[in-house]
């Protein structure tokens, strides 16, 4: 993989794990019952996705 994709995976699983973090600090703070559990899970699998991207982008 030349150096630009990685630089761009690395962006974009940085960019998702992000969207982990506000998605869990939503459903944390402003959701409850079934919906805050729904949100949590759809947050976890965005922050397995951003490991692995970035996992990718460093090998």
């Amino acid at each position: 993989m030349d150096p630009m994709t990685k630089m761009w995976l690395s962006l974009i699983a940085v960019l998702i794990m992000g969207l982990s973090v506000f998605l869990i600090t939503f459903a944390r703070s402003k959701t409850r019952g079934l919906l805050r559990a729904v949100l949590s899970v759809i947050a976890f699998v965005f922050l397995l996705i951003g490991i692995l991207g970035g996992a990718a982008s460093i090998m």
